[in-house]
């Protein structure tokens, strides 16, 4: 898989008091090229790997950013992101396919049932609709980062807000710390969701900025950011109930966000 150059130039942020109203905005070409590693870190750059399903997960996962999708009657505690994919798809004039219509739930109840199905022409269906829009998968994970800051923002103590800002700024404009940004937050989230919690602690963004030590800038910044990752996964998975077995996943979570500083 070749990759795109990262966009080199700075990107115009607001000021820390404005960012809580005027987002980032990730040119397209930053954009692109930073999907196409957000898929190599997700599945290797593989067609197939675009339809996923983890083991010992409720919901399948597809997509370069392996966005999520329940099954009916799974509304589980991670926020679903594939129907919203979908929408976004449809609002630039992309035609879905009829049972991909209407927000409707996964239609594979587990992942047996999805295995099963992996070689079946709507499997099919679906993989060609995903190689097909991966410019606009990449539009739309930036789009999340750019909301991200003022969602992030709303959620913190006004004491903690210009260190949140400084960090986020400080990664954003440069092209490997925008990587790890867009990354981060379509592989764990914003970390402002109450249902996204063990034992009362996130593992989002929020929590991995806020976790950082100092004020660090350029390539320090990306390194803090990295080693900040790594420890808030570390403690997720302590946190983690024993039944989910996440332990299993911190071993490729730490190669993933160590890929930060790389």
């Amino acid at each position: 898989m070749r990759f795109l150059p990262l966009a080199a130039a700075a990107l115009a942020l607001p000021s820390w008091a404005a960012a809580t109203r005027a987002p980032v905005r990730v040119p397209d070409e930053a954009a692109v090229a930073i999907s196409y590693r957000v898929w190599q870190n997700e599945s290797n750059g593989s067609a197939e790997g675009l339809t996923h399903w983890n083991r010992g997960e409720d919901f399948a996962s597809l997509g370069i950013g392996h966005f999520i999708w329940y099954p009916e009657g799974e509304p589980g505690p991670f926020e679903e992101s594939f129907p919203r994919l979908l929408a976004y798809l449809e609002s630039r004039g992309v035609v879905l396919p009829d049972w991909l219509q209407g927000a409707r739930p996964c239609p594979w109840p587990d992942r047996r049932a999805f295995l099963a199905d992996f070689q079946s022409p709507r499997m099919q269906e679906l993989r060609n609709l995903l190689t097909s829009t991966l410019h606009l998968q990449a539009r739309f994970m930036a789009d999340r980062l750019e909301s991200a800051l003022p969602r992030m923002l709303a959620s913190t103590p006004k004491a903690q807000r210009r260190r949140i800002v400084a960090r986020f700024q400080s990664l954003a404009s440069q092209p490997q710390g925008l990587y790890a940004l867009i990354d981060y937050v379509n592989f764990k989230g914003e970390g402002v969701s109450p249902t996204e919690r063990y034992q009362g602690r996130g593992w989002g963004l929020l929590q991995v900025l806020a976790q950082m030590k100092g004020d660090p800038a350029g390539a320090d910044a990306v390194a803090g950011f990295s080693r900040s990752a790594r420890r808030v996964l570390a403690r997720r998975v302590r946190n983690s109930p024993p039944e989910r077995g996440e332990s299993r996943w911190l071993a490729n979570w730490r190669r993933r966000v160590q890929s930060y500083s790389a």
